[in-house]
């Protein structure tokens, strides 16, 4: 249902500039909202559930994420809308906390694979489906449908919940929230994520991006400062002492980077170099999510019994090999082809996902499986808006560079602008859609060598580093 949400808004957006009245730059916050609300939360919810019991708090965000739903679908206004969104984000953020931190705990670990891997095909179908219920939703009834959808869903979730989820360990030592900690964190993320969310509006050399960049510089450095200091942190940065973690996050941050800007590219590839429609357009994305979903079960099996190095490495590879391909299809594109390329990047996400996800919750400890959920999920999100705002600064200098060169000066819009041929157009367009391509290769490539360098058998090392922490 969280995963949904992300996908299932955007459909919206126009119905929701025209009910609200409002512009386009403020409508923008219905969607940034929510995701900068769950991604600066997720390490705080995943510390609180550690602390306070994984149900419980899982439970409560589907009370949370319902009633915010139930409130945007009854928004009598757009900056209602925003706030309402941002409530709703704040259960998606305790939901995904929790998610995998339950299953992690849940299952042995030569059965966790395939069990996270299960989550993930469920996540990979909720944002495929998104965009088509959404559409079929507002067709029939309205654009407030997709938000009062949740509310029956969330009741019977938690029901369901109460009457399955084990109940809560009571910790006897009492621990403190460190709240410094959590400001230095949530405050220099946010400034992160807004540098890099309108350097694309606004350029690099923008005084507004250069005060949010270094604000965030010097508030995640005083961050980690006190996290080495409290005696509670918010995030043990010990737990980045193990390769397997620290290679986890990094690489899955990376492979949902390269997912979401092919994702946010390929659109206007099709529509614009292509010449297809926005329909066929929109079942050529479908291969990527409903590959994943299908592989994603498959690999977490095989990674719970050969460990993650294989499965992890061959799925970056596959990525990277599909970057490669889609940089040699130019301006003319052959239908199959395109779509077995699609599959091939949905089949290499699927393969990597599930075990990198697994290896990430066996290298933490017991009593930190929250936290260690929450930085997964975060980095995910990171990896999503990073990979749609820095492919989008180096498409658009790129492209923008390569009209002046041609000789229009002062252009905006490039693409609406009728004094530009259509032959400078496209040639624009693939000089800055090639490069990130490589870019985006390139990622793949690092990933799959640092997948390589795995501990192929992460449990001892997660152990190990357990013992260190202190943990079980």
């Amino acid at each position: 249902m969280s995963a949904l949400d992300v996908s299932i808004v955007n459909i919206a957006m126009p119905n929701l500039k025209s009910e609200f009245n409002v512009s386009l730059s403020t409508i923008e916050w219905v969607a940034i909202a929510y995701m900068l609300t769950l991604t600066i939360l997720l390490p705080l919810f995943g510390r609180l559930a550690d602390m306070y019991g994984r149900s419980k708090l899982y439970n409560l965000g589907f009370v949370v994420f319902t009633i915010g739903s139930a409130l945007c679908g009854m928004s009598p206004s757009a900056h209602f809308m925003i706030g309402s969104r941002t409530l709703q984000a704040i259960g998606a953020g305790l939901l995904q906390a929790n998610s995998v931190a339950l299953i992690a705990a849940a299952f042995p670990s030569h059965e966790r694979g395939r069990a996270i891997g299960v989550q993930g095909a469920v996540q990979a179908v909720a944002m495929s489906i998104g965009p088509f219920i959404g559409g079929m939703l507002i067709a029939a009834i309205g654009w407030r449908a997709i938000f009062y959808l949740n509310v029956p869903i969330g009741i019977l979730g938690t029901l369901a919940a109460l009457l399955i989820l084990p109940r809560d360990e009571v910790k006897k030592e009492k621990e403190k929230v460190d709240y410094v900690g959590v400001a230095f964190f949530s405050s220099g993320l946010l400034f992160l994520i807004m540098t890099f969310n309108d350097v694309v509006k606004l350029g690099i050399t923008s005084p507004r991006i250069i005060l949010y960049f270094g604000l965030a510089i010097v508030l995640l450095g005083l961050f980690v400062i006190t996290e080495l200091k409290v005696e509670y942190p918010l995030i043990d940065l010990k737990m980045f002492r193990s390769f397997t973690f620290s290679a986890g996050n990094l690489t899955g941050m990376l492979s949902y980077y390269v997912l979401f800007a092919i994702m946010f590219l390929m659109p206007f590839y099709l529509e614009r170099v292509v010449g297809y429609s926005v329909a066929l357009t929109g079942a050529l994305l479908m291969p990527v999510p409903l590959a994943m979903a299908v592989v994603a079960p498959c690999s977490g099996s095989v990674s719970d019994k050969h460990g993650p190095r294989l499965m992890t490495t061959a799925g970056m590879l596959l990525s990277a090999l599909a970057c490669f391909l889609l940089m040699l299809l130019g301006e003319s594109s052959h239908l199959a082809m395109l779509v077995g390329i699609q599959i091939m990047l949905g089949v290499g996400m699927g393969l990597f996902t599930p075990p990198n996800n697994s290896a990430i919750m066996g290298a933490a400890p017991r009593d930190k499986l929250s936290v260690a959920g929450g930085i997964l999920n975060m980095m995910r999100s990171l990896g999503l808006i990073f990979g749609v705002d820095i492919s989008g600064l180096i498409f658009t200098s790129l492209e923008d560079k390569y009209v002046l060169d041609e000789g229009f000066y002062n252009v905006q819009h490039i693409f609406h602008n009728r004094l530009i041929p259509v032959s400078v157009k496209d040639a624009a367009f693939m000089k800055g859609y090639l490069v990130v391509l490589g870019v985006l290769a390139a990622l793949s490539l690092l990933s799959a060598f640092l997948s390589v360098l795995r501990n192929e058998r992460p449990d001892e090392e997660a152990r190990a580093a357990a013992e260190k922490l202190g943990g079980v």
